[in-house]
């Protein structure tokens, strides 16, 4: 069970969340705090749901915000976290990339390094080779 799973009725989620039920269901009609219902449409809250709540509470009561700007204030770090999700499949994606281009790029070297010869291995000879071209016949 994950906290994302919708097991508390509405009066534990109540009690849980020191809260009075109406408060709950005016949050869910507000776009608050938006439980999952069952099948006879019975809302259902998960912990994820109840710490929502409890943070609706602070915002409201200790802060002194009212409810929209609470609405909007959930909205954006619903943006956050979408956005720092994205961020980190991007950057997975990228180092796979660059692992690829990087496993490329040696077999490019390696196909290359057959024919080459490395510097400090040719010895320095002190016969002179003379060289010409053949001739066309």
């Amino acid at each position: 069970m994950t906290e994302e799973t919708p097991v508390y009725v509405i009066s534990v989620a109540a009690q849980l969340s020191g809260l009075h039920p109406q408060t709950l269901r005016q949050y869910d009609r507000l776009g608050l705090v938006s439980p999952d219902r069952t099948a006879g449409r019975g809302r259902r809250y998960s912990a994820r749901d109840i710490q929502l709540l409890r943070q609706v509470q602070q915002l409201s009561q200790d802060e002194g915000i009212n409810l929209a700007g609470i609405k909007r204030i959930i909205e954006l770090e619903n943006q956050v976290a979408a956005l720092q999700s994205r961020v980190a499949e991007l950057s997975a994606a990228v180092e796979g990339a660059a692992a690829a281009m990087r496993q490329r790029e040696a077999q490019v070297h390696a196909s290359y390094r057959r024919d080459l010869v490395p510097y400090e291995d040719v010895r320095q000879a002190s016969a002179l080779v003379v060289w010409r071209p053949a001739r066309p016949e």
